[in-house]
């Protein structure tokens, strides 16, 4: 199956849609298990995990915006956490039970590849008391411009 697109709307990027094969094509091993087969990277060892540079965060599979850097806070779980996605329409929401409860799994709205998971209630001093768990392979950085 060849990379098909929807029309976009004028918030978000054409909708990407590629067979498993075009997947294991673009992404390294690593990269396809976790944002094609929804496993997880190690904690503590992720590019963007202590990052501290300004920019917005894209999916690693198919270049949409998905955080920015102000949005990011210190959790200490070992992975990047967010409170806020860049736009309500970015990610989409799934509920997982692979380990043995449940969980909301995020996913790229454009792309469906997986990215993390969404935490509520842990009394972290955010504006919205979630935490966006996110895997750091799952994103790429686009610096902010410097002043």
């Amino acid at each position: 199956m060849s990379e098909q697109t929807s029309s976009p709307s004028p918030a978000r990027p054409a909708k990407v849609i590629k067979s498993e094969q075009e997947w294991k094509i673009q992404l390294t091993p690593m990269e396809f298990r976790v944002l094609r087969q929804a496993a997880t990277e190690p904690p503590h060892v992720g590019e963007y995990t202590d990052t501290t540079t300004e920019g917005v965060y894209s999916c690693k599979a198919c270049g949409a915006e998905l955080f920015r850097s102000t949005e990011k806070f210190e959790s200490h779980c070992g992975w990047p956490s967010f409170f806020a996605p860049l736009a309500k329409d970015t990610v989409v929401y799934h509920t997982d039970h692979l380990l043995g409860y449940p969980r909301t799994e995020v996913r790229c709205a454009t792309c469906d590849s997986h990215l993390g998971h969404v935490f509520s209630g842990e009394g972290y001093d955010t504006p919205t008391d979630l935490r966006y768990c996110i895997n750091s392979i799952a994103m790429t950085l686009t610096p902010a411009p410097e002043a």
